[in-house]
């Protein structure tokens, strides 16, 4: 499908990468990974022909095409929605026209015209090929690829200009998906997606027919989709034939057997040359030295890849707060007049990890905004007690000074004690060098979340409220964040559309739909199993992983939404169940816990009494002391054991 032959690439003189030798087949989906600045974009963009080689070829099998998706900065208006998904069957509509025209000259011309027979002959053609390239369903096509990216069927005919930055990036992909190329480039697909829409993607790719080179910094897409990775690193490509999952485990096991190899050659090399240093002007030595030289010159020398530069922090330690962290009773959040949050109660508790998920424009960043004290209509909105809360807003990093460097932004917020530490904290977030100089404006989208991630700390705080704090973050970066978020001794509430993250660390999911919201006490795998249970379809799960409420009770329609209404129930009287048993299992660890005190202080008494000198002289004293103190033991003994078939 695709050979890229010797491809060299430079900028200003230095190397990109250096004579690629890479080799793609139909129907793989392969995704390119390496750090910022690696040269993957650029790569995707020389195979789109939107950027020129340095030196090299790229051949494609014949009649080949591919497309390219960027990032960002695609911008479509004055055409409706739905015409412009058309758009991308151009040849589809080319033939549908002359088809229509051709229909016009048959039914104006005689039957017994000479032309008749060629044009009839040709419309006959012409309809087979329309047909058999789906030209009769271009519209249900359009329909899907449009639904599954999350638009709305009311959306298909407003115009293109009225959508936000993201959506624009909705409808170039649509436009890309319905073209289907040969070979589909796609520069992080998911970043404007919420996790219904990926889900979505994740399985039309899958299925996809021709072959497909993504970028993508979302991990749990890459193991979906990808069953090849290909690593751009040190100016070339290195192939993985696994999921991304793998690729980690098997790039590690490679990068340890380098090391071991360039050790031993190190070894080798260092003991030739000093047997030359030695010899070299000893003349019955000379053939002897001519020959190492010779073989040292031909020896290939291992290279190691340089360490991946990680963003390396911890979070603060958290001050104590209350165990009821943030309360919302009956609170109702509008716009004007929609409503955005209705009446909604919801008890946040210290040491949780809260998800906030749904499909974009559910309500998931008003509710956070909510909860980090924005403006509402009704209801209340209670602290706990001694909570100080930290806020990662949706844009974060556009809220930062543009003309400050990446020093005087982090030093106008620090207080007095935290300034000698400011290159530190820089420097963990990769600012270093004269990179703690550069202005806020000129640094990227990534460079710009970690720097407002930096300055989360500089203080204490016990909640921290976080709105995509992943954006424009690469792996690795990802990876760090979430084990710092892991250690953190507070409580977070976050929205996230990265799976692998959310998975990773909550606790608790609530879903936010139609202006209320539903608790799920466990994980992203638990709440995709209780949704699955309860049969939802607009969940944005796929349907080929998880069975309807029809395939597993047999119900008519008309009886699902009852049925749904009962799942629901008996959810939220499970949850309330294992919230009480919880609580009553805390409460009798408690009681324990004090009776394990109180024995143990009194054994330890007793010890003291029958250490004294002449205690055992009493006999009837003596007896009694030894079965108290043995039957203590046992307590104890019977104590500990309840308390950690408590604790496990």
């Amino acid at each position: 499908m695709l050979h890229l032959k010797e491809l060299s690439k430079d900028f200003a003189g230095n190397p990109l990468f250096t004579r690629i030798s890479w080799h793609l087949k139909k129907g793989e989906r392969v995704a390119l990974v390496g750090e910022n600045g690696a040269g993957k974009s650029t790569l995707m963009k020389i195979i789109a022909g939107l950027s020129e080689a340095t030196s090299g070829e790229i051949q494609f099998a014949r009649g080949a095409k591919a497309a390219y998706l960027p990032q960002d900065g695609i911008v479509t208006r004055n055409s409706l929605l739905f015409h412009e998904a058309r758009s991308a069957f151009g040849e589809l509509l080319a033939m549908e026209e002359e088809l229509h025209g051709l229909g016009h000259d048959l039914e104006r011309m005689p039957h017994d015209s000479p032309e008749h027979d060629q044009i009839l002959n040709r419309y006959g053609e012409l309809q087979e090929q329309f047909r058999h390239r789906g030209g009769y369903t271009m519209e249900a096509e359009i329909g899907t690829v449009l639904k599954g990216l999350g638009f709305a069927q009311e959306d298909w005919y407003r115009d293109c200009g009225e959508f936000s930055g993201g959506w624009q990036m909705r409808i170039a992909l649509a436009r890309l998906l319905l073209q289907r190329p040969d070979v589909l480039l796609l520069d992080e697909p998911t970043n404007h997606l919420d996790i219904e829409a990926r889900n979505w993607l994740e399985a039309y790719l899958c299925s996809y027919p021709g072959s497909v080179i993504l970028v993508s910094h979302d991990r749990f897409f890459m193991d979906q989709v990808c069953s090849r990775i290909a690593e751009v690193w040190n100016h070339t490509i290195a192939d993985y034939h696994c999921s991304y999952s793998r690729y980690l485990v098997q790039r590690e096991e490679r990068v340890s057997a380098l090391r071991e190899a360039k050790r031993l050659q190190d070894e080798e090399v260092e003991k030739t040359e000093d047997f030359i240093r030695r010899f070299r002007y000893q003349a019955n030595k000379a053939s002897l030295v001519q020959s190492r030289i010779k073989q040292l010159e031909k020896v290939e020398r291992i290279v190691i890849p340089p360490e991946r530069k990680r963003i390396r922090f911890h979070f603060p330690d958290a001050p104590k707060s209350g165990k009821i962290v943030m309360e919302l009773k009956g609170l109702t959040k509008s716009y004007g007049s929609h409503t955005v949050l209705n009446k909604i109660d919801l008890a946040v508790e210290k040491g949780e990890r809260v998800a906030l998920v749904g499909h974009n424009g559910a309500g998931k960043s008003t509710l956070m905004s909510v909860l980090a004290g924005a403006e509402f209509q009704a209801g209340e909105r209670i602290a706990g007690h001694n909570v100080i809360m930290d806020y990662f807003a949706q844009d974060q990093a556009n809220v930062l000074d543009f003309d400050r460097s990446a020093w005087d932004e982090l030093y106008a917020d620090a207080p007095y004690e935290m300034v000698p530490k400011l290159r530190d904290i820089l420097g963990a977030f990769l600012f270093t060098g004269d990179d703690i100089h550069k202005k806020v404006g000129v640094l990227s989208g990534g460079e710009r979340n970690r720097l407002a991630l930096a300055k989360m700390l500089l203080r204490p705080s016990n909640l921290l409220l976080m709105d995509e704090p992943t954006n424009h973050l690469d792996l690795f970066s990802k990876e760090v964040l979430l084990d710092a978020l892991r250690t953190f001794d507070g409580t977070v509430v976050f929205v996230s559309h990265d799976r692998y993250f959310v998975n990773g660390l909550a606790n608790r999911i609530i879903e936010v739909d139609a202006g209320g919201i539903e608790n799920f006490y466990g994980d992203y795998e638990y709440y995709l199993e209780k949704k699955a249970g309860m049969g939802d379809q607009g969940s944005g799960i796929r349907e080929s992983n998880i069975p309807s409420v029809s395939s597993v009770i047999s119900v008519t329609p008309a009886q699902l939404p009852a049925l749904e209404k009962e799942d629901r129930k008996r959810g939220r009287e499970e949850e309330k169940q294992r919230k009480r048993e919880d609580d009553k299992r805390q409460k009798r660890l408690g009681e324990i816990e004090k009776e394990i005190a109180r024995t143990e202080s009194e054994i330890a008494r007793l010890e003291a009494e029958m250490g004294q000198p002449g205690f055992f002289d009493d006999l009837e004293r003596g007896a009694a002391a030894g079965e108290r103190h043995a039957l203590l033991n046992e307590q104890l003994e019977k104590l500990y054991g309840e308390w950690e078939e408590l604790s496990g």
